[in-house]
This record gives structure tokens, C-alpha cells and sequence, in this order.
């Protein structure tokens, strides 16, 4: 089996980990600024704090907002004041001694490792959901309040400096946890890769030669190729479509007026659509024979599909960084289809939990009338669609590194010297509102009123990550934190202490994470929340509880189920489980703590590279061998010498599809001449062991027993077996779901009954076993109704699977006009597994005989020299790939596990071939 360490990784995300900056202002540089290595770095790059409390920080912060930051209050508090009696905590606190202001220790933890500094990155509007401080091994920056694309693009334009310098610098925005998990594997593991994306700033005042440029560093200093993208167009794509359709949708958050029209109407899905195309571009034009190329999250999920068009063989994995919601949500999208269509293309599709992996598969089923099973999903043409889960992880041992820096232990000093004999609960959320810290600062509130004895007790530091003034205001906060402060404060106490991820460090972010006596998450919606991760390991030493939302991906996990779970819409519940965190034992909480920290060092950044990339290039070697192209087709001169002289001869054929072709559905069967000549032909051979594989119920294939009553039958798809005859003696039909419960089939009938009414045409085929939905019976399928008739049975299938299908273990299958509903554990693979076994179906059969999963043993076919089946049985044909002498050959025309190929129209002539074959 092939490694991915074998090839390069071209790893498409919106933001490159690297990005270039202009710089006009002569004062700040006069030559280009010296670009700063990716290489592990102890020393925080911090802009000195200046004297005056807040003074950097207001510079950032929305004028109307009254929100405090950690530094404010560290530094108020240093200050001389006249109060009416001394504070007891001020007079512990020895960190006035040592510095003035909290600006000063700053001043001299820069100082002294002699940092240089850089000019804060210029971004786009707003980052992605996933930025985490967990950052791989570069300085943290002091960054500014992200602003419109547009406005960073007018400022430039406004300058008057004659020739504008750049220089690269790491990445503020886009996915830090994939950043993270990629640079965790580097070198070692993941030998070559290359980087496509954006650069997350402006670029129209980039002119071609700075453009060819930074073209050139990127490519040569950090494996990057930029796609450029108009600033307008960039818009459209990324602050409409992407955050203001696709980002409510996938989070369950389906926008009311006046938005309505933008999520359904949206012209900017001409952008997605475009910006898409230059990023297959970009990869198309660096690829390599055997590269593998990694599409990420939702901003590209056309990619695979254009790379696809271009690139037919090349292995394509997808992996959805966030959640993906149940159908009910996403099939508002008017743009449902095309955008699963897109992701169908890639090998793999992979998400962060097993919910959102089985909402995809109920989605792609429901919309697209498509066969899905916990594997994956099979496409119209064929092909298989691996769908797997990849919890995602933090790189521990960096983490553990950085926290050894002796600049967090010293933080950590001074935050207990701060917050002495005082609870310490600790969040960080961004200000969007699917991530509920406005539910968290209600649940807080509720907590102070209702528990009144921890009222100068506690504490609630919260971070917010950069976003647009916009989110803030959306995610209301401000109102909330000032409400909050003004109930509770006193001269010396302040309960929420509010601060953004540019007014500390990450050495300052460890320490808090570390003295925290419980970390809370409130998401309304989320995947894996990898801040949770690093509170854990952050946690060694002291294992306080984790409070942590349902709604997260990451509580979907074993492991973290020994949080404290909390409904985040429900304040009283939530404050309950901050009580409840705050007065845990040290026994219970260590207890906790070990299940959660098992699952962090398990399920790493390094086991989601490798697990996903491996299993990429595992699925892509799977399908190429599927190719309908790479089927030969079935060599009958190599065959026939092996079926001469066989003295027993196993043969499997499929009814409909191989040796018959329904005209019309509502028509009888009835056995068809030519088939009944050459099965009873290959049945007049001693020699050989017939069976007819079919979905037609008993009472129709005993019109096939009376005519050629020397073969076996199979009907319903393997729910009943006829035994070939014993010396000359009929045998009875055997039921193979004796131990099935069928109680599901009044309901399904009933919900059948239901859609056969509302869809012209349509009509159900109960069999004993098993049930058909025939909804469109017509010949024309162009008609404008049949569009309706496959909406019908898309709604059909999502109510039998909803209601019976997980209850009773039913599989769904559906077909070009119709769908089978049939028991999950039953299929004409399972029936050939029973035919296998010793004695055959004609003695009492265990359970485990029909069971799919059972695979029969060598010595089941030790009599059987050659097993030959035609049909278009994909489980089948897969399960007697496994026997050595099994010869397999589909008829289906798509990508198939057979061996062989054949046209329908070619079956019968070649099966002459054989019959009339004798000894010589």
C-alpha cells in the first residue's frame, strides 16, 4: 500500500500560513522588512504597552463600548489612588511593587529578550471560525481590528509614498488548527507539500512587480502559491456568499429579513463560483503526477470537482472544518445540488464528527436520490465516495514547550498575586453569535444573582478573537458586560474582564489557562473546539472541570463526555454547571480531567494528518481500480480453458439488468426465451451449479422454477433461497429473515401510501419481504413532473429512514425510478454467503449465515473449482473477489469491483460460449 509520504500534498485553504504586506510609510521602513522564520521562537514579538492604561488597546476598540481588558485593570490597579479605606487584595499584591504599570513588565520582558518589531499585519474583513492561539512555532503579534478589504484598499490608495515595500510575515487570519496539524508532521512525516491560497489583505495596490515578487518568495521560502483575487470579487465571495449563506446555513442558522433574499437570491454565488475556478486553477497548473491535493472547508466546495474535470485520476480529499447541519437546513440552499455535486467529486470527503459525516450522507440521499451507506456514497456514474471522520487535534508536545517558557510561569505568578483567593473562570470565544458568549455572559449574570456568596469571588476573563465591528455588535456583548459590571462592581472587584486576543500574548493566554479554575464554551453550534484541548493539557497539575456546550463537535467524543455538558440556550441549567465547577472536589475533577486528557494526547494533530492523508491515498488507488476504462473486458479465451476442465463449476447470474431488461414496470414478468434456453442449458451440466439472482418476489420467479426447475433461485434480493433440486426432488423455499423483525412494514407501507397520493403515476410493489416505490413509470423521463415525482421520493426516503430506518436496521436502495426498502442485514451477497456454506441452504442455516459481514471461510468452496458471476451486484462481485478461484464480471457499465466487463447484450451470446463447451 502506497504512503502519502510517497507524495507531495498540495493543501488548498482560503489563507496561505504566509503572508505579504505593503508599507508605505517611510518611518516605518525604508527598505523592505526582513521576513520572519518559521523556526521555534521562546521570545513573544509584543509592542511595549504604553504608561497610559489601555492606550493601545483603545486604538482597537469600538468607541461606544465600555469593555475592560486584563491590561487595563492590572495597570488601574497599579496606580497610586486615595480610596476611602485601603483594599485588602491591593495590599497583597506585591505586583504594584515590582512594576508600575503592567506596560512596564511588558516593556521589560521585551527589552530584555531584544525582540524587533514588525508592523501589524493588514487584513480582510474577518478571519475564519478556526484561528486558534495554539499557533504553530512563530511569534505571537499585537494585530489590529480586522477591517473591510475595501477600506484597507482605500487607505493604501490615499498614501502619496512614491514606491511601496513589502515583506512577509505569518498569516493572521485563516485556520491555525490545520496551520498547526500540517507544521506538526512537517520534515518528518509529510516530506513535501504545497500551499494554495490567499493572501488575507488587500492586493489591487499590488502592482506586477511586487506581484511576481512575492510570487517567487512564497514559492521559494514557503512552499505557497498565491491566488490572486480582485478585491471586489473577493467580497462578493467571501463576506457574502461565505459568511452571509454558507456559514449561517451550515450552523443551523437560517437568516430572517432583511437577509432573506441574499441567502436565497444571492447573486455572489457568481463569485464563489469563480473564485472556486481560480483555485482548481492555481492547483491544476502545479500539479504533479501522484500529487495529493487536500481541498479544505467551505470556502471551496466546488474545488474538487473543477480539479476533478481536469485531472480525472487524481487522488482528492475534502475535509469540512466546521459542522455540517441535518437536511431539513441545508436543503434551503438554493445552490443545494450544485454544491454536493462539487464535493462528490473528491475521493474522500472527511468531517470532525459522526454526526455531521451522517447528516452529509441523509443530505446527498435526500436531495440527490443518491445510495448511501456508513461508508461512504455511491454516484450516479458509479463511483464510490469514501465518507470517514477525523476528529481534529493540537500538536501536544509544542504546546508543552511553550508552556515550559519561563515567561508563562512568571504570568502565571502574577495572575495568582492578582486574583488571590478569588475563582478564576476563563473563555474564548469569537463574537459571532453561533458562538454564544452573549448565552454565557447571561448565564454568568444569572450565576452572580443566584448565588450571591461568590459576589467578589469569582471572575470571568473573557477573550474574544478578532472580528468585524460588525459581528461585535451582532454578537451583543457590549450592552451585557456593562450591565454586568454595573450590577456587581465594587471599588475593588470587577466580575467580566473583557479583552481581545491583541491585548495579551499567548505566553499571557497559557497562563490563563493554566490558573484557571474552570474554562467555559457556549457554542450554539461548533466542530471540534480545539481551545478546549488546550485548556486540558494547559490543566496538568491541577485538572479543573471543563464546561463545555452540547452543541460542540468535541463533546460528541467519548473522552470529553466527562465534561460538564450544558445547554448554552438555557442560562439557569448553565449557571447551575458553573456552580457545580467552581465546588467540585479535587477527586472528581482529577477524575474528569484524565478521561478529557486521554483524548487530547490521543487524538492529536499528527493522528488527523496522517489518518486523513493515508486513507486519501488508500480510497484513490480503490477507485482508480474501479474505473469502468480499467475493467478489460471479459477475456472469454482465457476462460474457457479453465471452465473445461472444471469438475465443479459455481455460477452466479443476475436476473434483471443482465439476462432480462424490464420494458415496463407495470408489466408481468415473464420469463424471457432467450434466458430460459441458456439457463436450462448450463443447468443440464453436471458439472455446474446455477442460480438466478433477483429482486422479484417468490411468486414471480416460480414461473422460472417450472420452466427450468435445475437451477437455484434467489428472490427478493437474498430475503428467500430455492435449493437446486436433491436427486431429483423439488426443494421448498427457505426464509432468510426468519429472525428479521418486520413489524416495519405496516408504517413504511402507510408513509408509501401517503407520497403514492400526492405523485401521479406512482405505485407501491409490496413484496413478503421487502417493498418498492415505483414514482415514475412513465417513458419520457424529460418531462417536467418527473422532477416533482424524484423531489416526492427524495421526501419519502428521508421519512422511512427517520422514522424506521435506524430503529429497525433497514437498508434503502435507490434505483433510476424507484427505491427498495429491505431489512439492513439482507442482500444477495449474504444469500451467496449462505449458499457457500457447508451443506449448502438446503439445511437449517444459523443466523450468521445472512449476516453481510460474514465472509466464508476457504474451506466453504474447497469443491468448487471455479466460481463465475455476472452482474451488476457491486456488494457481491466485492465479497467473491475475495475467493481465489472466483472470476467476476459486471454488467452495470459504471465503476465496479469486477474483474471483468460486459454489455448487457453480450451476456447471453458469451454464456453460450460456455454451455456448448464440452470435453475433449
Amino acid at each position: 500500500m502506497s504512503s502519502f509520504r510517497d507524495h507531495r500534498v498540495i493543501i488548498a485553504s482560503l489563507f496561505l500560513p504566509t503572508t505579504a504586506a505593503l508599507s508605505t510609510d517611510s518611518s516605518e521602513s525604508s527598505s523592505e522588512i526582513s521576513y520572519v522564520p518559521e523556526e521555534p521562537s521562546s521570545a513573544p514579538l509584543l509592542s511595549p504597552m504604553p504608561a497610559s492604561p489601555g492606550l493601545a488597546a483603545s486604538k482597537t476598540r469600538i468607541s461606544h463600548t465600555p469593555l475592560k481588558s486584563i491590561v487595563d485593570d492590572l495597570t488601574v490597579k497599579s496606580k497610586p489612588i486615595t480610596p476611602s479605606i485601603t483594599p485588602r487584595a491591593e495590599a497583597l499584591n506585591p505586583f504594584a511593587t515590582h512594576f508600575k504599570t503592567l506596560g512596564s513588565a511588558l516593556s521589560s520582558i521585551t527589552d530584555r529578550d531584544n525582540v524587533r518589531l514588525s508592523p501589524p499585519p493588514r487584513s480582510r474583513s474577518k478571519g475564519t471560525q478556526h484561528h486558534t492561539l495554539h499557533q504553530r512555532d512563530t511569534p505571537a503579534r499585537l494585530l489590529s481590528r480586522r477591517s473591510s478589504r475595501s477600506a484597507s484598499l482605500l487607505r493604501s490608495s490615499r498614501s502619496e509614498t512614491p514606491a511601496p515595500t513589502w515583506h512577509l510575515e505569518p498569516n493572521p487570519q485563516g485556520n491555525g488548527g490545520l496551520y498547526n496539524a500540517v507544521a506538526s508532521v512537517s520534515g518528518s512525516l509529510l516530506k513535501r507539500k504545497l500551499w494554495v491560497g490567499t493572501l488575507g489583505t488587500a492586493t489591487d495596490g499590488f502592482d506586477a512587480h511586487v506581484r511576481k515578487g512575492v510570487d517567487a518568495r512564497l514559492r521559494d521560502e514557503c512552499d505557497s502559491v498565491n491566488v490572486w483575487i480582485d478585491d471586489n470579487e473577493f467580497a462578493g465571495y467571501y463576506d457574502v456568499f461565505c459568511h452571509q449563506v454558507l456559514w449561517p446555513c451550515l450552523h443551523y442558522a437560517i437568516p430572517d429579513a432583511p437577509k432573506t433574499k441574499v441567502f436565497y437570491e444571492s447573486g455572489s454565488y457568481t463569485q464563489y463560483v469563480a473564485c472556486n475556478q481560480k483555485f482548481a486553477d492555481a492547483i491544476i497548473q502545479n500539479y504533479q503526477e501522484g500529487d495529493i491535493v487536500w481541498v479544505n472547508d467551505y470556502h471551496l466546495m466546488l474545488v474538487p470537482s473543477l480539479v476533478r474535470a481536469a485531472l480525472p485520476s487524481a487522488a482528492i480529499g475534502f475535509f469540512l472544518h466546521v459542522a455540517f447541519p441535518s437536511s431539513e437546513i441545508f436543503r434551503c440552499l438554493a445552490v443545494r445540488e450544485k454544491l454536493l455535486h462539487g464535493l462528490l467529486a473528491a475521493d474522500l470527503i472527511g468531517f470532525q464528527t459522526a454526526n455531521f459525516a451522517r447528516h452529509f450522507r441523509q443530505t446527498v440521499s435526500r436531495i440527490l436520490s443518491l445510495e448511501t451507506v456508513p461508508k461512504g456514497i455511491t454516484t450516479r456514474e458509479g463511483k464510490f465516495v469514501d465518507v470517514a471522520v477525523f476528529p481534529m487535534g493540537i500538536d501536544v508536545s509544542s504546546l508543552n514547550i511553550k508552556r515550559k517558557d519561563p515567561e508563562v510561569a512568571e504570568w502565571v505568578q502574577l495572575l495568582k498575586q492578582r486574583y488571590v483567593d478569588m475563582k478564576i473562570i476563563v473563555g474564548r470565544d469569537k463574537l459571532d453569535e453561533v458562538q454564544g458568549v452573549r448565552h454565557k455572559l447571561l448565564a454568568f449574570e444569572t450565576f452572580l444573582s443566584r448565588f450571591p456568596q461568590f459576589h467578589g469571588e469569582v471572575v470571568l476573563i473573557q477573550v474574544a478573537l478578532s472580528t468585524t465591528e460588525e459581528n461585535e455588535l451582532q454578537g451583543g456583548v457590549a450592552d451585557l458586560v456593562s450591565r454586568i459590571n454595573s450590577r456587581f462592581s465594587t471599588l475593588t472587584y470587577q466580575p467580566v474582564v473583557f479583552l481581545h486576543t491583541q491585548d495579551l500574548t499567548f505566553s499571557q493566554y497559557l497562563a490563563l489557562l493554566t490558573v484557571a479554575d474552570a474554562f467555559i464554551v457556549t457554542s450554539l453550534r461548533e466542530g471540534m473546539a480545539l481551545r478546549t484541548h488546550e485548556y486540558v493539557e494547559c490543566q496538568e497539575g491541577r485538572a479543573r472541570p471543563l464546561i463545555l456546550s452540547e452543541f460542540t463537535g468535541s463533546y460528541s467524543y467519548a473522552g470529553f463526555r466527562s465534561c460538564i455538558a450544558i445547554n448554552p440556550w438555557d442560562a439557569r441549567t448553565t449557571a447551575e454547571a458553573i456552580y457545580q465547577a467552581l465546588t467540585m472536589n479535587d477527586e472528581e475533577a482529577l477524575s474528569r480531567w484524565k478521561d478529557l486528557h486521554r483524548h487530547v494526547v490521543t487524538q492529536t494533530a499528527q493522528a488527523f494528518v496522517t489518518s486523513f492523508l493515508t486513507r486519501c491515498v488508500r480510497v484513490n488507488l480503490e477507485h482508480q481500480q474501479r474505473d469502468p476504462c480499467a475493467i478489460p473486458p471479459l477475456d472469454i479465451d482465457a476462460l474457457l480453458p479453465r471452465y473445461k476442465y472444471s469438475s465443479v463449476r459455481l455460477i452466479l447470474l443476475d436476473l434483471e439488468g443482465t439476462l432480462w431488461v424490464r420494458a415496463h414496470p407495470q408489466h408481468a414478468f415473464e420469463p424471457p426465451a432467450e434466458a430460459v434456453a441458456i439457463l436450462r442449458k448450463l443447468g443440464e451440466d453436471p458439472r455446474n451449479r446455477v442460480w438466478l439472482l433477483s429482486g422479484l418476489p417468490r411468486c414471480e420467479l416460480n414461473k422460472v422454477a417450472r420452466v427450468v426447475p435445475s437451477i437455484g433461485l434467489v428472490a427478493e434480493n437474498g430475503c428467500f433461497i430455492k435449493p437446486r433440486p436433491i436427486r431429483g426432488k423439488e426443494q421448498q423455499w427457505i426464509n432468510m429473515v426468519t429472525n428479521c423483525n418486520m413489524t416495519w412494514k405496516t408504517p413504511c407501507l402507510e408513509i408509501l401510501g401517503y407520497f403514492t397520493e400526492r405523485t401521479p403515476g406512482s405505485f407501491v410493489a409490496g413484496q413478503e419481504a421487502s417493498i418498492v416505490w415505483r414514482f415514475w413509470t412513465e417513458e419520457n423521463e424529460s418531462r417536467g413532473d418527473r422532477q416533482w415525482a424524484r423531489r416526492q421520493a427524495s421526501e419519502a426516503q428521508n421519512h422511512i429512514w427517520d422514522s424506521l430506518g435506524e430503529r429497525y436496521g433497514l437498508r434503502i436502495i435507490p434505483g433510476r425510478n424507484s427505491f427498495l426498502v429491505i431489512p439492513g442485514n439482507i442482500s444477495r451477497s449474504s444469500a451467496v454467503g449462505a449458499i457457500l456454506r457447508p451443506g449448502g441452504p438446503s439445511e437449517a442455516i444459523p443466523t450468521s449465515w445472512f449476516t453481510p459481514e460474514v465472509t466464508a471461510p476457504d474451506d466453504t468452496v474447497q469443491d468448487v473449482d471455479i466460481v463465475i458471476c455476472i452482474g451488476a451486484d457491486e456488494k457481491l462481485l466485492s465479497r467473491l473477489n475475495e475467493l481465489d478461484n472466483a472470476e467476476t464480471c459486471t454488467t452495470s457499465g459504471k465503476g465496479s469491483d469486477g474483474k471483468w466487463r460486459l454489455n448487457v447484450e453480450e451476456v447471453i451470446p458469451t454464456l453460450w460460449k460456455f454451455a456448448n463447451l464440452t470435453n475433449a
